[in-house]
């Protein structure tokens, strides 16, 4: 059986996140991650720590966060606690900050790769007994140390761009492909294997994700989660699949006026079928296995943004790869 995790959208109360998080426990899901988006979502430490008490056996973390919202020492903390909380368990998952969490707290995204670099440096020292001292890009130090923490917490990079690869394979003991452009897959795990090579480490586990569309409902989604991400994509990646200028700048004023739901109409069918699993559940099965041995993917990550139909999703996906 494939490994499984799902990042679960915390748009809902706590409560439904709770739920839907047991349920993947119980379907035998690895990974449970929470967002942290600021202002578009519930609290994420605040939901992990929920999720974290409800459940026994599944690893839950940041799905993601970023160097910015937080200074890099509450984050250590938080992620600390979440591990003491939950017997081990917890991970951090890092990006390098988008617009659906920045933008409307106006926070500028100065320097995020050497951001999400000290951000993950700065953890591992604090959780492994160090002192930090000095300045930093997003927060700064004055002989700092914890008395608690976990030096083997785990840290996984969420990301599209070649710089952001290259840093995944470098540092980092896991990589989430988020909604990446399927014929570019490849090219990114032998870039994530090469940095790995060259810092003379493991190759970090891969997990892949995105959503799977196997009905009309489920094709809106799609189009609904991909707002964002695609605003936030490469440039090269836009102009692959045809996205202009100008249609970034609409999707980003939509989203600034109502969010991704707001945005969702904007998004092109022909689009959604290069980022996303879809067809009959027959035909979703058949991709999914087929992306998955052929580029050596270890994990599969579903998307759920809507926590009504969260556990018949998460069932949905446990069905096609079991």
């Amino acid at each position: 059986m494939t490994s499984l995790a799902c990042m679960l959208m915390p748009e809902g109360p706590v409560g439904k996140v709770v739920d839907v998080a047991v349920e993947a426990e119980r379907l035998g899901f690895e990974r449970v991650w929470i967002p942290d988006e600021g202002l578009a979502a519930r609290e994420c430490y605040v939901s992990l720590a929920a999720v974290a008490a409800a459940t026994h056996r599944v690893q839950v973390g940041t799905g993601i966060t970023n160097a910015y919202t937080r200074h890099p020492g509450v984050t250590a903390s938080a992620i600390a606690t979440l591990d003491e909380l939950s017997g081990g368990r917890a991970a951090l998952g890092v990006g390098a900050g988008g617009g659906l969490t920045l933008t409307p707290m106006a926070i500028d995204r100065v320097k995020p790769l050497s951001a999400m670099r000290e951000l993950i440096e700065t953890c591992r020292r604090l959780w492994g007994g160090q002192t930090v001292d000095g300045p930093g890009i997003t927060g700064s130090f004055a002989d700092a140390r914890m008395g608690y923490g976990r030096a083997e917490i785990p840290v996984w990079i969420a990301g599209r761009g070649p710089k952001v690869i290259a840093t995944a394979g470098e540092l980092a003991d896991g990589f989430i492909m988020s909604y990446v452009h399927k014929d570019l897959i490849d090219e990114h795990v032998a870039s994530l294997a090469t940095a790995a090579e060259a810092a003379a480490k493991p190759r970090p586990k891969i997990c892949y994700m995105t959503l799977v569309a196997s009905d009309d409902r489920s094709f809106a989604s799609a189009k609904q989660a991909l707002t964002f991400r695609l605003v936030d994509s490469p440039e090269s990646v836009k102009e692959r699949i045809g996205m202009t200028p100008a249609d970034t700048a609409a999707l980003r004023s939509a989203i600034a006026a109502g969010g991704p739901p707001a945005a969702a109409h904007l998004v092109k069918d022909e689009w959604v079928e290069q980022f996303v699993i879809a067809g009959s559940p027959a035909q979703c099965r058949a991709e999914l296995e087929t992306l998955m041995a052929a580029h050596g993917i270890d994990e599969f990550q579903v998307s759920v943004n809507d926590l009504d139909a969260g556990a018949d999703t998460l069932a949905a996906i446990s069905d096609l790869v079991s």
